[in-house]
């Protein structure tokens, strides 16, 4: 049988080029290799599924995504944001938007999200392949001829979608296979690197924070010394370094900078400039009189956090805090306001929420996602050379360009 598309990959990309391709009215086969659809989308938001980011603009969206975001400008104007609200809520999943314009269904469950999917493909007659591992993708005179699937089978159709993700989360079966794939086809695969991940320092004390969870921090970037980039809101210790939601962004970032000379500096307490916070460091002090120095951090700091203080600022933790001296006040409130971290690397892609990096942008029509390159070939997804921060924006980027991958493929 020939297919008029053929999609490799069923993860949120790979599904929606999929509907909309079904849509057109055009005969379409999905192939996964997983034993089921979408199985990095029911993990994605820790199992609620952060569908999108409500942004007030099309430009704030596009300029998230950084120097590429331009190149998102076409599939978001045919399937943007409110087109993908809408598209659940006919489909039965009715959303809402949380801190941060975050879109999430009102069920909280991922998945809601991915049963209105495949319930789609069904309506849209998609024919969906399961245990369906592409072995070769055969190539002649820049065009496509067949897929070959393990265990012989072959794939005939007039146009092909490769949807097939990154390296992120292997054991959802995102293996980093299309890199390879694409390459072998002449397109370019700018660096991969693990992005939205966990970022791991030199000192060894963060061990003794693990799980500790801080919310309202400022924490910055910093390149041979010089702050390149900031966030404020909530983060985690981990055993061998940092995460959480603003650290996870800053790891695109550092990705980018990385093998450089990097350095994270956590302000505990960002709503409260130098000289004031010494001000009260005195006052505290003062009224506690005697008190000895273990003690007198109840309000400053959380407790885990206390003996990692005391023990970096060099002062005896037994001694009384009217005795502290001018210049151990001083270390203390360096250590509040820039406790510093060196960074050593990132997270794996066994942690990372995303791959950055893929196929050039310059190698793809940002309105039909169609290959410059391989006449019959378009791309959708995390393949692509694009990533932006936590929040819904990868996803969108699934939605848009799945869709204009499908809309393309049988135009």
């Amino acid at each position: 049988m020939k297919y008029g598309v053929a999609i490799i990959g069923g993860g949120p990309a790979g599904m929606m080029a999929a509907i909309r391709a079904g849509e057109s009215g055009a005969r379409v086969v999905l192939l996964e290799k997983n034993k089921r659809l979408g199985a990095k989308l029911l993990i994605t938001g820790k199992g609620r599924c952060n569908i999108t980011n409500q942004t007030d603009s099309e430009r704030e969206m596009i300029e998230a995504f950084g120097r590429n975001g331009k190149f998102l400008y076409p599939a978001l104007k045919k399937f943007g944001t409110s087109e993908v609200i809408d598209f659940f809520a006919s489909a039965g999943v009715p959303t809402k938007v949380e801190r941060g314009n975050r879109v999430f269904p009102v069920s909280d469950a991922s998945r809601d999200v991915l049963d209105a999917l495949i319930e789609r493909l069904n309506k849209v007659k998609v024919e969906i392949k399961l245990n369906s591992a592409v072995k070769e993708i055969i190539v002649k005179n820049n065009k496509i001829e067949k897929i070959v699937l393990f265990g012989g089978r072959e794939i005939i159709a007039d146009k092909f979608i490769v949807a097939t993700g990154g390296k992120s989360y292997p054991a959802t079966g995102s293996t980093g296979d299309g890199y390879e794939w694409l390459a072998r086809m002449g397109h370019t695969i700018n660096k991969l690197s693990p992005a939205l991940v966990s970022i791991i320092v030199k000192e060894k004390i963060v061990k003794e924070l693990e799980g500790l969870s801080l919310r309202n921090v400022e924490i910055s970037l910093y390149e041979n010394n010089k702050r390149i980039d900031s966030r404020f809101g909530e983060a985690i210790f981990t055993a061998d370094g940092m995460s959480g939601p603003i650290v996870i962004d800053l790891s695109r970032t550092v990705g980018e900078r990385l093998p450089g000379k990097l350095k994270l500096s956590v302000d505990f307490k960002p709503a409260i400039d130098y000289p004031e916070l010494d001000l009260r460091l005195q006052k505290d002090f003062l009224a506690m009189n005697k008190k000895i120095f273990k003690n007198s951090l109840d309000d400053l700091l959380p407790q885990k956090m206390i003996p990692v203080i005391i023990k970096l600022s060099g002062i005896d933790q037994n001694k009384k805090v009217n005795s502290i001296y001018k210049d151990e006040r001083k270390k203390l409130l360096h250590l509040l306001k820039e406790f510093s971290l060196e960074i050593t690397g990132l997270g794996g892609y066994d942690q990372a929420i995303i791959t950055a990096g893929g196929v050039a942008l310059n190698e793809v029509d940002p309105r039909t996602m169609c290959s410059k390159i391989i006449s019959n070939l378009f791309l959708a997804g995390e393949i692509l050379d694009l990533h932006g921060p936590t929040g819904g924006f990868n996803l969108q980027v699934c939605w848009s360009t799945g869709y204009a991958a499908g809309e393309g493929a049988t135009s």
